[in-house]
Protein backbone atom coordinates (compact mmCIF):
# COMPACT_ATOMS: atom_id res chain seq x y z
CA UNK A 1 0.00 0.00 0.00
CA UNK A 2 1.52 3.54 -1.19
CA UNK A 3 1.14 6.48 1.17
CA UNK A 4 -1.56 8.02 -0.99
CA UNK A 5 -3.93 5.19 -1.09
CA UNK A 6 -6.99 5.49 0.83
CA UNK A 7 -7.01 3.58 4.12
CA UNK A 8 -9.08 0.66 4.42
CA UNK A 9 -12.18 1.27 6.57
CA UNK A 10 -12.71 0.30 9.82
CA UNK A 11 -14.61 -3.02 10.44
CA UNK A 12 -17.49 -2.07 12.48
CA UNK A 13 -17.82 -2.90 16.30
CA UNK A 14 -19.55 -5.84 17.38
CA UNK A 15 -22.25 -5.64 19.98
CA UNK A 16 -20.69 -5.05 23.62
CA UNK A 17 -20.82 -8.61 25.57
CA UNK A 18 -23.48 -8.55 28.36
CA UNK A 19 -22.62 -7.56 31.92
CA UNK A 20 -22.78 -10.09 34.39
CA UNK A 21 -26.08 -8.81 36.83
CA UNK A 22 -24.70 -7.75 39.83
CA UNK A 23 -26.25 -8.92 42.74
CA UNK A 24 -27.89 -7.02 44.86
CA UNK A 25 -26.28 -7.21 48.48
CA UNK A 26 -28.97 -6.91 51.65
CA UNK A 27 -28.60 -4.23 53.55
CA UNK A 28 -26.98 -5.32 57.40
CA UNK A 29 -30.28 -3.61 58.66
CA UNK A 30 -32.59 -5.64 56.77
CA UNK A 31 -30.69 -9.14 57.16
CA UNK A 32 -31.02 -8.34 60.80
CA UNK A 33 -34.59 -7.65 60.67
CA UNK A 34 -35.56 -10.74 59.12
CA UNK A 35 -33.72 -12.48 61.64
CA UNK A 36 -35.35 -11.22 64.24
CA UNK A 37 -38.56 -12.50 62.70
CA UNK A 38 -37.74 -15.84 62.06
CA UNK A 39 -36.23 -16.05 65.92
CA UNK A 40 -39.66 -14.48 66.68
CA UNK A 41 -41.85 -16.89 64.84
CA UNK A 42 -39.29 -20.06 66.44
CA UNK A 43 -40.22 -18.97 69.62
CA UNK A 44 -44.28 -18.21 69.28
CA UNK A 45 -44.52 -22.00 67.16
CA UNK A 46 -42.71 -23.96 68.41
CA UNK A 47 -44.08 -24.53 72.05
CA UNK A 48 -47.61 -24.57 69.91
CA UNK A 49 -45.90 -27.07 67.86
CA UNK A 50 -45.12 -29.37 71.08
CA UNK A 51 -48.25 -29.38 72.70
CA UNK A 52 -50.07 -30.01 68.93
CA UNK A 53 -47.81 -33.26 68.36
CA UNK A 54 -48.42 -34.44 72.62
CA UNK A 55 -51.98 -34.45 72.26
CA UNK A 56 -52.07 -37.05 69.32
CA UNK A 57 -49.92 -39.06 71.06
CA UNK A 58 -50.59 -41.94 74.05
CA UNK A 59 -49.46 -42.03 77.06
CA UNK A 60 -46.71 -44.29 76.13
CA UNK A 61 -45.39 -42.46 73.64
CA UNK A 62 -45.24 -39.30 75.50
CA UNK A 63 -43.37 -40.63 78.28
CA UNK A 64 -40.84 -42.55 75.75
CA UNK A 65 -40.46 -40.28 72.90
CA UNK A 66 -39.18 -36.74 72.70
CA UNK A 67 -40.41 -33.37 72.74
CA UNK A 68 -40.51 -33.10 68.77
CA UNK A 69 -41.22 -37.03 68.61
CA UNK A 70 -43.79 -37.39 66.34
CA UNK A 71 -47.16 -39.40 67.13
CA UNK A 72 -47.84 -42.90 65.87
CA UNK A 73 -51.14 -42.46 65.00
CA UNK A 74 -51.82 -38.84 63.55
CA UNK A 75 -55.88 -39.09 64.06
CA UNK A 76 -55.94 -40.17 67.63
CA UNK A 77 -58.47 -37.59 68.63
CA UNK A 78 -59.08 -39.93 72.37
CA UNK A 79 -57.15 -37.32 74.10
CA UNK A 80 -59.35 -34.36 72.86
CA UNK A 81 -62.60 -36.39 73.82
CA UNK A 82 -60.99 -36.94 77.35
CA UNK A 83 -60.12 -33.46 77.87
CA UNK A 84 -63.52 -32.54 76.75
CA UNK A 85 -65.62 -34.81 78.50
CA UNK A 86 -63.48 -35.82 81.52
CA UNK A 87 -62.41 -31.62 81.84
CA UNK A 88 -66.45 -30.90 82.11
CA UNK A 89 -65.17 -28.18 78.96
CA UNK A 90 -69.00 -27.55 77.92
CA UNK A 91 -69.37 -26.47 81.30
CA UNK A 92 -66.33 -24.25 81.85
CA UNK A 93 -67.01 -22.69 77.99
CA UNK A 94 -71.08 -21.24 79.78
CA UNK A 95 -69.29 -20.11 83.25
CA UNK A 96 -66.72 -18.44 80.80
CA UNK A 97 -69.08 -16.91 78.31
CA UNK A 98 -70.97 -15.77 81.58
CA UNK A 99 -68.02 -13.81 82.90
CA UNK A 100 -67.22 -13.08 79.46
CA UNK A 101 -70.66 -10.97 79.39
CA UNK A 102 -70.49 -9.17 81.95
CA UNK A 103 -67.04 -8.36 82.28
CA UNK A 104 -66.97 -6.91 79.31
CA UNK A 105 -70.29 -5.18 79.35
CA UNK A 106 -69.06 -3.12 82.55
CA UNK A 107 -65.78 -2.84 81.46
CA UNK A 108 -67.19 -0.66 78.31
CA UNK A 109 -69.89 1.04 79.97
CA UNK A 110 -67.75 1.85 82.99
CA UNK A 111 -64.38 2.75 80.59
CA UNK A 112 -66.59 4.87 78.32
CA UNK A 113 -68.22 7.06 81.34
CA UNK A 114 -65.18 7.65 82.77
CA UNK A 115 -63.26 9.06 80.10
CA UNK A 116 -66.15 10.74 79.02
CA UNK A 117 -66.45 12.62 82.66
CA UNK A 118 -62.75 13.07 82.91
CA UNK A 119 -62.40 14.30 79.43
CA UNK A 120 -65.29 16.97 79.20
CA UNK A 121 -65.84 18.06 83.18
CA UNK A 122 -63.86 20.07 85.00
CA UNK A 123 -63.33 19.30 88.29
CA UNK A 124 -60.88 20.26 91.47
CA UNK A 125 -59.55 16.74 92.01
CA UNK A 126 -59.23 15.71 87.68
CA UNK A 127 -54.92 16.09 87.98
CA UNK A 128 -55.62 13.63 91.30
CA UNK A 129 -57.73 11.47 89.16
CA UNK A 130 -55.22 10.82 86.43
CA UNK A 131 -52.59 10.77 88.73
CA UNK A 132 -53.70 8.02 90.70
CA UNK A 133 -54.89 5.91 87.01
CA UNK A 134 -51.23 6.31 86.36
CA UNK A 135 -50.40 4.98 89.74
CA UNK A 136 -52.69 2.10 89.27
CA UNK A 137 -51.34 0.66 86.27
CA UNK A 138 -47.72 0.83 87.77
CA UNK A 139 -48.34 -1.11 91.03
CA UNK A 140 -48.11 -4.82 90.36
CA UNK A 141 -51.65 -6.78 91.22
CA UNK A 142 -50.18 -9.37 92.99
CA UNK A 143 -49.05 -7.11 95.73
CA UNK A 144 -52.78 -6.31 96.44
CA UNK A 145 -54.19 -9.34 96.36
CA UNK A 146 -54.24 -9.97 100.37
CA UNK A 147 -56.51 -7.00 100.34
CA UNK A 148 -58.28 -7.58 97.61
CA UNK A 149 -59.38 -11.25 98.68
CA UNK A 150 -60.64 -9.78 101.63
CA UNK A 151 -62.63 -6.81 100.28
CA UNK A 152 -64.24 -10.02 98.32
CA UNK A 153 -64.48 -12.02 100.97
CA UNK A 154 -66.44 -9.36 103.26
CA UNK A 155 -69.01 -9.00 100.61
CA UNK A 156 -69.86 -12.75 100.28
CA UNK A 157 -68.29 -13.19 96.84
CA UNK A 158 -66.07 -16.09 97.15
CA UNK A 159 -66.88 -18.91 95.02
CA UNK A 160 -69.05 -16.84 93.18
CA UNK A 161 -69.05 -16.06 89.69
CA UNK A 162 -69.86 -12.34 90.46
CA UNK A 163 -65.89 -12.33 91.76
CA UNK A 164 -64.06 -12.49 88.73
CA UNK A 165 -66.84 -10.32 86.90
CA UNK A 166 -66.62 -7.32 89.75
CA UNK A 167 -62.41 -8.18 89.82
CA UNK A 168 -62.48 -7.68 85.71
CA UNK A 169 -64.22 -4.66 85.59
CA UNK A 170 -62.90 -2.44 88.25
CA UNK A 171 -59.41 -3.12 87.04
CA UNK A 172 -59.07 -1.88 83.63
CA UNK A 173 -57.50 1.07 83.60
CA UNK A 174 -56.09 0.59 80.02
CA UNK A 175 -59.61 0.50 78.45
CA UNK A 176 -60.13 3.77 80.33
CA UNK A 177 -57.00 5.34 77.84
CA UNK A 178 -58.48 3.91 74.98
CA UNK A 179 -61.81 5.72 75.34
CA UNK A 180 -59.87 8.58 76.65
CA UNK A 181 -57.84 8.75 73.18
CA UNK A 182 -61.27 8.75 71.05
CA UNK A 183 -63.37 11.40 73.38
CA UNK A 184 -60.29 13.86 73.16
CA UNK A 185 -60.89 13.26 68.67
CA UNK A 186 -64.86 14.46 69.42
CA UNK A 187 -65.02 17.80 69.03
CA UNK A 188 -66.37 19.57 71.98
CA UNK A 189 -69.03 21.51 69.59
CA UNK A 190 -70.99 18.32 69.11
CA UNK A 191 -71.90 18.60 73.02
CA UNK A 192 -72.25 22.28 72.97
CA UNK A 193 -74.74 22.05 69.79
CA UNK A 194 -76.64 19.36 72.09
CA UNK A 195 -77.21 21.44 74.99
CA UNK A 196 -78.81 24.55 73.32
CA UNK A 197 -81.42 21.38 72.20
CA UNK A 198 -81.39 21.08 75.84
CA UNK A 199 -79.88 18.17 76.53
CA UNK A 200 -78.44 17.02 79.88
CA UNK A 201 -74.84 15.40 80.07
CA UNK A 202 -75.67 11.64 80.12
CA UNK A 203 -77.99 11.95 77.21
CA UNK A 204 -75.18 13.46 75.38
CA UNK A 205 -73.46 10.69 76.20
CA UNK A 206 -75.51 8.03 75.48
CA UNK A 207 -76.58 9.84 71.86
CA UNK A 208 -73.81 11.48 70.77
CA UNK A 209 -70.69 10.20 72.62
CA UNK A 210 -70.99 6.31 72.78
CA UNK A 211 -72.21 5.88 69.28
CA UNK A 212 -68.64 7.32 67.84
CA UNK A 213 -66.97 5.52 69.91
CA UNK A 214 -67.59 1.91 67.80
CA UNK A 215 -63.60 1.45 66.85
CA UNK A 216 -62.52 2.05 70.38
CA UNK A 217 -65.25 0.01 72.05
CA UNK A 218 -64.66 -2.91 69.12
CA UNK A 219 -61.09 -2.90 70.31
CA UNK A 220 -61.61 -3.13 74.01
CA UNK A 221 -63.97 -6.01 73.47
CA UNK A 222 -61.55 -7.82 71.61
CA UNK A 223 -58.46 -7.28 74.19
CA UNK A 224 -60.56 -7.18 77.21
CA UNK A 225 -61.89 -10.73 75.71
CA UNK A 226 -59.00 -12.20 75.19
CA UNK A 227 -57.38 -11.04 78.34
CA UNK A 228 -60.38 -12.82 80.65
CA UNK A 229 -60.56 -16.00 78.09
CA UNK A 230 -57.05 -16.57 78.85
CA UNK A 231 -57.03 -15.55 82.59
CA UNK A 232 -55.96 -18.21 85.38
CA UNK A 233 -55.30 -16.60 88.03
CA UNK A 234 -58.38 -14.98 89.49
CA UNK A 235 -60.62 -17.75 88.57
CA UNK A 236 -58.62 -20.06 90.64
CA UNK A 237 -58.03 -18.20 93.11
CA UNK A 238 -61.97 -17.19 93.71
CA UNK A 239 -64.12 -20.46 92.48
CA UNK A 240 -62.82 -23.47 94.03
CA UNK A 241 -66.13 -25.18 93.22
CA UNK A 242 -65.81 -27.79 90.36
CA UNK A 243 -69.14 -26.80 88.81
CA UNK A 244 -68.29 -23.08 88.04
CA UNK A 245 -64.58 -23.93 86.67
CA UNK A 246 -63.71 -22.08 83.77
CA UNK A 247 -62.04 -23.05 79.77
CA UNK A 248 -58.39 -21.84 82.08
CA UNK A 249 -59.24 -23.98 85.20
CA UNK A 250 -60.51 -26.76 83.77
CA UNK A 251 -57.52 -28.06 82.53
CA UNK A 252 -56.05 -28.05 86.20
CA UNK A 253 -57.97 -31.50 86.52
CA UNK A 254 -55.84 -33.72 84.59
CA UNK A 255 -52.85 -32.86 87.50
CA UNK A 256 -52.64 -34.77 90.32
CA UNK A 257 -50.21 -35.81 93.36
CA UNK A 258 -48.40 -38.36 91.50
CA UNK A 259 -48.07 -36.92 87.62
CA UNK A 260 -49.86 -35.13 85.32
CA UNK A 261 -52.08 -35.80 81.99
CA UNK A 262 -49.68 -34.22 79.62
CA UNK A 263 -51.47 -35.41 76.52
CA UNK A 264 -54.74 -35.17 77.91
CA UNK A 265 -53.81 -31.17 78.95
CA UNK A 266 -52.59 -30.57 75.77
CA UNK A 267 -55.74 -31.55 74.03
CA UNK A 268 -57.53 -29.28 76.17
CA UNK A 269 -55.10 -26.34 75.37
CA UNK A 270 -55.33 -26.65 71.54
CA UNK A 271 -59.39 -26.65 72.60
CA UNK A 272 -58.91 -23.81 74.63
CA UNK A 273 -56.49 -21.99 72.14
CA UNK A 274 -58.95 -22.50 69.39
CA UNK A 275 -61.39 -20.28 69.75
CA UNK A 276 -59.11 -17.13 70.55
CA UNK A 277 -56.92 -17.90 67.39
CA UNK A 278 -59.67 -17.88 65.24
CA UNK A 279 -61.17 -14.70 66.44
CA UNK A 280 -58.19 -13.17 66.81
CA UNK A 281 -57.75 -13.92 62.64
CA UNK A 282 -60.97 -12.86 61.91
CA UNK A 283 -60.67 -9.49 63.61
CA UNK A 284 -57.42 -8.35 64.01
CA UNK A 285 -57.58 -5.30 61.63
CA UNK A 286 -60.19 -4.23 64.46
CA UNK A 287 -57.67 -4.59 66.80
CA UNK A 288 -54.64 -2.66 64.95
CA UNK A 289 -56.93 0.34 63.62
CA UNK A 290 -58.22 0.79 66.76
CA UNK A 291 -54.73 1.16 68.33
CA UNK A 292 -53.86 3.62 65.33
CA UNK A 293 -56.98 5.78 65.18
CA UNK A 294 -56.23 6.32 69.22
CA UNK A 295 -52.82 6.81 69.00
CA UNK A 296 -53.48 9.83 66.66
CA UNK A 297 -56.55 11.66 67.73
Amino acid sequence: MTLDSPAAPEAPAGPAAPRAPRRRRLPVGTALTYLSLLVATAVVLLPLTVVFLTSLKTSEEVSDGGALSLPGNWLNFDNYVTAFSDGNMLMAFGNTAFILFFSIGGTVIIGSMTAYAVDRFEFRAKKLVMALFLVATLVPAVTTQVATFQVISSFGLVDTRWAPILLYMGTDIVSVYIFLQFIRGIPASLDEAARLDGANAFTIYRKIIFPLLKPAIATVVIIKGITTYNDFYIPFLYMHSEDLGTISTALFRFKGPFGAHWEAISAGAILVILPTLVIFLLLQRWIYNGFSQGATK
